[in-house]
Order: C-alpha cells, then sequence, then structure tokens
C-alpha cells in the first residue's frame, strides 16, 4: 500500500498528529502550505521522496532502537506537516531553523493547538489537544454575552454545535464555557443549562480515505 498523507478531515488530521505522531515521539515539525496554482499530490511526492518517508513500519520499528530518526509526512488541504522523532536524519539539517519542538510550541492548526503537558498525578509527558487561546477567549466571551439572552434550548444547540473534538483539555474549557453562562443565568434567576449537553467522549474517525473494495 503506497504511504498514506492525506487527511480527509480537519478532526482526522488532529488525531493523526496527536495520537499517532506526538504520542508515540514525534515532537519536531515544520509546517507549510501548498501555494494555489501548485498541485498538493506533486508536493506530496517530493517531500516523501526527498525524507526516504515511505518505508516500512518494520523498517521504523528497527530505527526506534538506533540513532535514525523517523519521519512522517501529513496534509490536510493544502496545510503540511513533516514530523520527525529524535535522532539523526537528513531533515534536521535541511529544515534548519524553521524545526519547532512541539513540547515548546504547540502546533496551530485550524483553532486546534496540539502540544505536550505534563500530568497533574505524576508530571509525565503527554499530548495536550486544546482549543487554541485567542479562540477560546472569543467563545468564552461569546458565550457570557448571549448567557441570559437565549433560552436554555438555544444554548444547548450552540453548545453542541461547537465544532471541537472533545479532548481532555478541550473538555475543560467547555466546562469553563457552561459554568461561565450557568453563573450568569442563577445570577439573573433563570434555568441552568444541563451538565449532559457537552460532548466529553470523542469518538475516533476515518484520518485517510477509505478505498473502495471491488466485489469480484
Amino acid at each position: 500500500m503506497p504511504y498514506q498523507c492525506v487527511a480527509t478531515s480537519v478532526a482526522g488530521f488532529v488525531q493523526q498528529i496527536a495520537v499517532n505522531y506526538v504520542a508515540r515521539g514525534y515532537y519536531f515539525y515544520v509546517t507549510g502550505i501548498i501555494p494555489e496554482g501548485k498541485d498538493p499530490a506533486k508536493t506530496d511526492a517530493k517531500i516523501i521522496g526527498q525524507y526516504g518517508i515511505d518505508i516500512s513500519k518494520w523498517a521504523r520499528a528497527r530505527r526506534r532502537k538506533g540513532g535514525p530518526a523517523n519521519v512522517q509526512y501529513l496534509r490536510h488541504d493544502r496545510f503540511y506537516v513533516i514530523i520527525a522523532t529524535h535522532g539523526e536524519h537528513p531533515f534536521f539539517a535541511a529544515e534548519g531553523k524553521q524545526i519547532r519542538n512541539i513540547r515548546k510550541q504547540p502546533l496551530r492548526f485550524y483553532s486546534y493547538a496540539i502540544g505536550v503537558g505534563r500530568s497533574r498525578l505524576d508530571r509525565s509527558l503527554h499530548v495536550s489537544v486544546r482549543i487554541q487561546r485567542g479562540v477560546f477567549r472569543e467563545l468564552l466571551g461569546k458565550f457570557k454575552h448571549i448567557a441570559v439572552q437565549r433560552t436554555v434550548e438555544e444554548l444547548c444547540r450552540e453548545l453542541r454545535a461547537l465544532p471541537f473534538e472533545p479532548y481532555a483539555p478541550v473538555r475543560d474549557q467547555f466546562r469553563i464555557i457552561l459554568r461561565a453562562v450557568n453563573r450568569a443565568r442563577k445570577t439573573a434567576g433563570l434555568e441552568l443549562v444541563p451538565w449532559n449537553v457537552l460532548r466529553l467522549y470523542r469518538k475516533p474517525v476515518h484520518v485517510f480515505a477509505v478505498e473502495e473494495r471491488l466485489d469480484i
């Protein structure tokens, strides 16, 4: 099977980066946008060939035991990421100062920030996917503004429609919004919005296009 690198949705892109790459030690990345007028497939092929990305999972497993780094490539629409583990690889020399460490500088994609945080329990590192700070502030301000102007039913629809996958930090952000809404409604003597309105469970999604099977 050829190397799959085109995520068909925002949710799929975030899932692939966070769950399959960052959680497995891919911390060093560069991002780019393919200009209009350029064929994205040609850019895909060029980058994959340049860095020898299309290798078997067995080859990647052998690299994890030694010095060479593993490198992955992922694109959604015209936005792409090249992301690598620790180790030696031409990627580091070629990209140089453009390379970012996701543990220090979260990867920003659409309204998400994908980074690495520390557990409150044992301070171990873990993947963190949250709504970007500026976007979250805007959302919080919006819901504070409409908290006493809308009915419970209208607020429920607005909260359910938030277009973010409920990773743990996102769930915390959802709760902050709902607490602010209910604080304002309680002060105004209005019915509170129920907590079960929040989407708190994330369903894994297909990252890449599912090939059709032909019955022969």
